[in-house]
């Protein structure tokens, strides 16, 4: 489908208008204690065309990737605009949007694994397990990879085709502790194809037995105390803060529906060590875990710095909250699949590392918490969050002590924010899933954070 020269339907456009085509192929295998539990594979593919006119939209999509198919949905697209157009009164400017330009491949170096050559790999993992730690429980592996290949025109000028191919390993302990099944996990995620990313399964020997010491110390853990406590929450859990927390309400449909953020702009919102960016593609010289080069509206994606040395400075927009705002969007409207339209979303969110060394900022803190990884999490657009941490240690005179056993923290993420008295130099980047409407990839990370936050105690 994607020989299709789009360019030949430029006519078609009256209004502002864009046509993109997409395919999702998605591969999944999860093994449970030796036994293959899920083995599937996914795709779908089609296209979409949505019309624009003083900030009222008409989409249609279909899964009929031809000349007619094609055709059809420009004709319904235009007659839904045109019905919304006669039922609402709103006469919104163009918006100046750059327009993106560009192809952006990546196709696998390596031939394709198959599927039993995937489960081989998997299952060596959990035969070292099954040896070397009898006194599990329970294992879990899942392998999952994604790619998604899309190519867009609109009537701007903008048109790119791309692919976006992305690796994801989770592992999974238990062991039953007195009655009870602790666990613990630890997921990988690259950008890139499976069959390039795929690692010896040595390779992961040391990570598999460092996973289980942190459950066999959790096994002799405590229960945290409640209470507002100095934490280093470490990548993982300052990432979700970054993302859930402070991400949602800064993005611009929230924002018009009434978010905290849309009378902080301009105002102090964090201590003046933070600086929060949603990265557009490239940080550091390397290729973020979810690069994107040029949204799913045709504009050439930017990096969008939220707040800059404590202070708000930007939302996050697509090109009709743009519109709205009078603002300028900087690539941060995406769709996941070939039927959804974009909305405003993240791509890949963190707080910019500081100066201080990890070990350090444990170092400072005479009673408090190091706080690894969480399980789940939910925030509103308050900027109210409550987290579960499923992984972390006590802080007992700037040393670690006893690893706890799952709890929750909580809190008002720009108050958080504000409490921040050192981020470390050292960085960790990875992958998560935002579930605003549409499923969809993002990157999650960045350093870690000394801070104050509500702990609950036992979860």
């Amino acid at each position: 489908m994607f020989d299709l020269d789009l360019k030949k339907y430029q006519s078609l456009f009256s209004d502002y208008g864009e046509l993109r085509l997409q395919k999702n192929i998605d591969s999944y295998i999860n093994i449970n204690k030796s036994d293959v539990v899920w083995n599937t594979n996914k795709s779908s593919s089609g296209l979409s065309v949505r019309t624009g006119r003083g900030g009222i939209w008409g989409f249609s999509s279909s899964g009929e990737i031809n000349d007619n198919g094609i055709k059809q949905c420009f004709h319904e697209a235009q007659n839904k605009l045109d019905w919304l157009a006669g039922k609402q009164q709103r006469q919104l400017p163009a918006i100046n949007a750059s327009a993106g330009n560009g192809e952006y491949l990546y196709r696998p170096q390596n031939r394709a694994l198959k599927a039993n050559e995937k489960i081989s790999f998997l299952l060596e993992m959990d035969n070292y397990l099954l040896k070397k730690y009898p006194d599990l429980s329970n294992r879990r592996f899942s392998l999952i990879s994604s790619d998604v290949e899309k190519k867009y025109i609109n009537s701007a000028g903008g048109y790119y085709h791309l692919n976006r191919p992305l690796t994801h390993l989770v592992l999974s302990l238990v062991m039953n502790h007195d009655g009870d099944p602790i666990s613990v996990y630890n997921s990988f995620s690259e950008f890139g194809h499976l069959q390039d990313n795929i690692k010896p399964v040595e390779s992961f020997y040391a990570e598999l037995d460092e996973l289980y010491e942190h459950l066999r110390k959790k096994c002799e853990g405590i229960y945290a105390k409640p209470g507002v406590h100095d934490v280093v929450l470490d990548a993982d859990l300052a990432g979700i803060l970054s993302h859930e927390a402070i991400g949602h309400t800064t993005e611009a449909d929230f924002v018009l529906k009434g978010s905290i953020a849309g009378d902080l702009l301009g105002k102090k919102v964090a201590s003046e060590l933070v600086t929060l960016v949603d990265v557009a593609h490239t940080y550091k010289d390397k290729l973020c875990p979810v690069p994107v080069f040029v949204d799913d509206e045709g504009t050439l994606a930017e990096d969008a710095v939220i707040i800059r040395d404590g202070v708000l400075e930007k939302f996050m927009h697509s090109r009709d909250t743009a519109q709205r705002l009078n603002m300028h969007p900087q690539g941060n409207a995406r769709a996941y699949g070939y039927y959804d339209e974009p909305l405003v979303r993240m791509r890949n969110t963190m707080i910019l590392p500081g100066t201080s060394k990890l070990e350090d900022m444990i170092a400072d803190v005479d009673d408090g918490y190091y706080l690894i990884r969480s399980s789940n999490g939910q925030a509103d657009t308050t900027s109210e969050f409550m987290f579960g941490v499923v992984l972390g240690y006590e802080i007992k005179n700037g040393k670690l002590g006893k690893a706890i056993r799952d709890m929750t923290i909580s809190g008002v993420a720009f108050d958080v924010l504000k409490s921040v008295k050192a981020i470390s130099k050292e960085y960790k980047f990875g992958v998560g899933n935002c579930g605003k409407k549409q499923q969809i990839s993002v990157g999650m990370g960045g350093p870690a954070i000394l801070c104050k936050v509500t702990i609950g105690g036992q979860q």
